[in-house]
């Protein structure tokens, strides 16, 4: 198995020169194959009125200033954006990184999460419960695979989404499209999983309960006769940078899962030099 690493940077508690500084060094490091922001408008660690960078338009820009890395927001809440904008928006960060897009995509932020949920009556959007979340997911990327790849307009006559004359020009430079990541542990969400996707995220807190998870989406592909294997397994894993031993372990831990596809998570503020000591330090020592 060949395990891919990437970093992600979020954007919370940082300024914007930081987190370019990270991503033009991991630019140059063939170690670090991808890079990644999230998605929130509203702090979920720290400061809950500290600063934080919205996430698709900082996408844009790191995708402008970087060369080799693929890129992607782990992962955006289908909550924030119609899906017909969002396809439009993921169209122009393809076109913009020269087609190095994967398009990473959720429900949404669980009810659970106080620091999360705020930000939706902060911004006046609406929040629903997961069973609506969820089947709204699955509108979504049926509405935005249309808008990649149909060479007439459309109309769509959803539960959750309702367009007259869709139409995506340009259409992304990879084609047909770029890979799909959906993130998530709930089994619904497994069985949207199932269906769409070329990658699935899950975070690493629990590394046996992603075992099983993981299991589970392999009985969601076989029930619907996709063979399991096409969809790739990434873990989010937090870096610790004073027991890095530990961030060690949790990878070994999660590949031995059978997880190959790596997000090792940087909390701000991000030392000097940090990229190239993840793949000194972390990668490199891991392999």
């Amino acid at each position: 198995m060949t395990v891919h690493f990437g970093i992600m940077t979020a954007p919370q508690q940082v300024a914007y020169a930081d987190v370019l500084r990270v991503w033009a060094e991991a630019d140059t490091i063939p170690e670090i194959g991808h890079a990644w922001v999230f998605d929130h408008l509203m702090p979920i660690g720290g400061d809950p009125a500290g600063p934080v960078l919205e996430g698709w338009t900082l996408l844009s820009a790191l995708a402008a200033s970087t060369r080799r890395l693929r890129l992607g927001v782990l992962v955006t809440s289908n909550r924030f954006r119609p899906p017909a904008m969002l396809a439009k928006m993921a169209t122009t960060v393809d076109h913009v990184s020269g087609g190095r897009l994967d398009f990473g995509i959720g429900a949404g932020s669980r009810p659970s999460h106080p620091l999360a949920r705020r930000e939706y009556d902060g911004h006046g959007l609406p929040y629903h419960d997961a069973a609506h979340a969820v089947a709204a997911l699955a509108e979504a990327w049926t509405v935005i695979r249309r808008l990649w790849t149909e060479q007439e307009p459309f109309d769509f006559d959803g539960e959750h989404v309702k367009l007259a004359g869709a139409f995506g020009n340009p259409k992304p430079v990879q084609r047909p499209h770029p890979p799909i990541m959906i993130g998530g542990r709930a089994a619904s969400t497994l069985r949207v999983v199932a269906e769409h996707a070329d990658l699935w995220n899950i975070p690493g807190g629990d590394i046996e309960d992603a075992r099983q998870r993981s299991a589970l989406l392999d009985r969601y592909c076989a029930e619907i006769g996709r063979d399991p294997a096409e969809i790739t397994r990434s873990i989010f894993l937090p870096v610790s940078y004073e027991r890095p031993g530990e961030t060690r372990a949790a990878i070994a831990e999660a590949t031995g899962a059978g997880f190959e596809h790596i997000v090792l998570g940087l909390a701000a503020p991000y030392p000097a030099g940090v990229a190239r000591w993840v793949a000194d330090e972390l990668i490199t020592s891991a392999a």
